[in-house]
């Protein structure tokens, strides 16, 4: 997701990296890998210059602050690269927001209009709206709208029965504006506080389209008309959007299929060009897979820093408070160094159920571009493998020598190389958990810890500019590490000496 994006601000980033003074000539040599990437991403033109025009007047107008304080209070060193990269996340989130993800109310009920061409996933939106509101408290009532599309009644019957919703139909030869009336009465009859509209479309925008969707509009008068947009049509996207904004009131626009798509030119264009905001982002196939669209969180992301706010938020919609306090125990014992492969393996159920592997390393600090590099059932593949443990060598992965590791790897079908790695990986990550001390966002999130703002040689370009962020200590961390090998390595010669 967003890889075309994501490369050319690192460029720009490695460029900066040695850099003492911002100066015109070396601006203009970050930003000439910027401006490559934001047209290859189908971003417009128009769009470009103003937004590189908005970062380089600020690089060289502004005074770089050498000395930031980061979420912790310690005062640590900021590079003049890392400033410029704070000033491009800030344009970044401005150049699509602000953003309100809340619906309007009418007469104390939220009620949506889903509009756009047809494929754009319109019907599977209205299911997900219709399981957001849900989660506020609200109930819901779906309309089959699209009279028009073969099984597209039949295919909001069924997402309407896996949430739970009932779902408004018209009979045979209804017009799409009598069967939004008919159950914009029903709603205020029995008692429904939120209704989604899921309207026809079609291949291309035409008059006879435009009519219907007037003539819906008229008959029930939705607080929010919602456009939905395919994030994969590039700047056809921005294109649709900028026609629809001309002929229709517009609240905001739902982008589908981000998750697939390596541009991102229509998440980044579509405000800047319609002036109406993206108000949600569809990232997946199923019902849960609807996410309030915050600017701030994909800037970050397509800088390459994560997007912590997110992670948490994913964390909190899954869990109940008895599982939050668990992970809280969990998150303090790794950053103590002490979580074992039986706690690891909790988490991992936890992480299962906040979505796709893929995205949540998307939304891991320093980890964006490893995302597509993650296999679909590598958690599977885990689980399978710590289950294949006794107890003991759960609780003491460094009891797994060669001879376990072959055991383990017949029970879990896996090769032994990879329970090898699988123990590796986890005692790696555990010593760097433990380095990084208690506190901060991503302690909520399990098995995360404070990844945002800690350790790391780069600093978090939110500190630059009024936000949090983390300090050096890669050196440090580096020694330490070393160093708990030799302890560990001490350790299991000491016990295989006990044991003879």
């Amino acid at each position: 997701m967003l890889e075309t994006l994501t490369q050319g601000f690192s460029a720009a980033r490695e460029k900066l990296a040695g850099v003492r003074v911002l100066s015109e000539e070396n601006i203009d040599g970050a930003l000439r890998d910027v401006r490559m990437s934001l047209l290859e991403a189908d971003v417009d033109l128009a769009v470009v210059r103003d937004f590189l025009g908005r970062v380089k007047e600020r690089a060289l107008g502004e005074k770089v602050q050498t000395r930031v304080s980061d979420a912790s209070g310690r005062t640590v060193k900021a590079t003049p690269g890392q400033h410029f990269i704070a000033i491009c996340e800030q344009e970044l989130a401005q150049l699509m927001g602000p953003v309100d993800a809340s619906l309007a109310r009418k007469r104390g009920a939220v009620s949506i209009m889903l509009v756009g061409l047809q494929g754009v996933g319109k019907t599977t939106v209205a299911a997900k709206l219709a399981r957001h509101l849900q989660r506020q408290q609200r109930k819901p009532l779906l309309v089959a709208a699209d009279v028009y599309r073969p099984a597209a009644v039949l295919q909001l019957q069924r997402l309407g029965e896996s949430i739970e919703v009932p779902v408004q139909a018209g009979a045979e030869g209804d017009a799409p504006a009598a069967i939004c009336a008919a159950a914009a009465e029903r709603a205020r009859r029995e008692g429904f506080d939120a209704i989604v509209y899921d309207t026809a479309g079609r291949l291309a925008i035409d008059d006879a389209l435009m009519t219907e969707l007037d003539e819906i509009n008229a008959a029930v008068e939705p607080a929010n008309t919602l456009l939905v947009c395919d994030a994969l049509m590039g700047r056809d996207a921005v294109n649709v959007a900028q026609a629809f904004a001309e002929r229709l009131t517009l609240d905001g626009v739902v982008m589908t299929k981000l998750d697939g798509d390596a541009r991102g030119g229509a998440a980044l264009a579509v405000k800047a060009v319609t002036g109406v905001p993206i108000k949600f982002l569809g990232t997946g196939e199923t019902v849960d897979r609807l996410e309030p669209f915050r600017p701030e969180g994909l800037a970050s992301r397509i800088l390459g820093m994560g997007d912590v706010v997110g992670l948490v938020q994913d964390f909190e919609a899954v869990v109940d408070e008895r599982e939050a306090e668990q992970a809280e125990q969990d998150a303090e014992r790794m950053l103590e160094g002490k979580l074992s492969l039986d706690d690891f393996l909790s988490q991992l159920k936890l992480i299962r159920r906040m979505g796709p592997l893929k995205e949540i390393f998307a939304k891991l600090p320093g980890m964006g571009g490893f995302a597509d590099q993650v296999e679909g059932d590598e958690l599977t593949k885990v689980e399978s493998m710590v289950h294949s443990m006794t107890r003991q060598e759960r609780g003491d992965p460094d009891l797994i020598d060669k001879s376990r590791a072959a055991r383990i790897a017949r029970g879990s079908g896996r090769k032994q190389k990879e329970v090898r790695d699988l123990v590796g990986r986890f005692l790696q990550m555990r010593e760097m958990m433990g380095q990084l001390g208690s506190g901060g966002m991503l302690g909520k999130i399990p098995g995360m810890g404070r990844l945002a703002g800690a350790g790391g040689p780069e600093l978090d370009p939110a500190a630059l500019l009024g936000g949090g962020g983390g300090g050096g200590g890669a050196r440090q961390g580096k020694r330490s590490t070393q160093q708990r090998r030799k302890k560990r390595k001490a350790a299991r010669k000491a016990r295989k000496k006990g044991r003879r």
